[in-house]
């Protein structure tokens, strides 16, 4: 069996896995409703502009930090958006799982000890 037969073996075996199946399904209640695609596109641009914000100032200001509570708070009691956001995050983990085991395995830093 060559590298690519596993590639697609790993990708069969994603794509039924129960954590795929979930965030999939969440995902199609998102699509089709737009009050709820509109929502999670704002957490998305508030995330990155949290984000930049850190990189830049390392922290958060207190405007942002709010924005950000009262976003989560919003998107608590939406249950779709909710159940998408935490669907999205158990195969976040799953795929950083996955990088780190493969980055391992070929026992190669791409990085060059950039970042250390």
């Amino acid at each position: 069996m060559n590298i690519y037969d596993k590639a697609h073996e790993l990708a069969k075996t994603l794509k039924i896995s129960p954590e795929v199946v979930e965030l999939r399904n969440a995902g199609k209640k998102i699509e089709t409703n737009e009050t709820n695609k509109q929502m999670l596109n704002d957490f998305r641009k508030l995330q990155y502009e949290a984000y930049s914000e850190q990189i830049k100032n390392g922290k958060l200001s207190s405007e942002t930090e709010n924005k950000l509570n009262s976003l989560g708070s919003i998107i608590s009691m939406n249950p779709d958006v909710a159940a998408y956001i935490q669907a999205e995050a158990k195969f976040g983990v799953i795929w950083e799982d996955i990088m780190k085991i493969l980055n391992d395995a070929i026992d190669i830093d791409l990085t060059f000890g950039i970042g250390k």
